[in-house]
């Protein structure tokens, strides 16, 4: 007999997975183009800073992007073992 497919621990559909990903990237990717917009009309030590973000943020963009998130929670539930108790069955000891 087949085991049963529980609705709350099926995983994101592939489309879902790829959308959330190129939100992550967009975003990020938006902020690097902020942060060279930024570098290029400040001076200092924080041009220097904007630029640097600008870098190395491509890096953590794609990271974060093809990170799998939840992936952690549900693997560790499924070797939980489960265990299920009547009420019926409890009995109290008072001696």
């Amino acid at each position: 007999m087949a085991k049963r497919q529980s609705v709350t621990s099926l995983d994101l559909s592939p489309e879902q997975e790829r959308k959330q990903r190129m939100i992550r990237y967009t975003i990020a990717m938006g902020i690097r183009t902020l942060c060279i917009i930024l570098g290029v009309i400040s001076t200092g030590i924080l041009m220097w800073v904007f630029f640097a973000l600008a870098i190395f943020l491509p890096y953590f963009a794609v990271v974060l992007a093809n990170a799998q998130g939840g992936k952690s929670s549900k693997q560790s539930d499924r070797l939980a073992p489960k265990v299920t108790i009547k009420a019926s069955d409890m009995k109290i000891d008072e001696s």
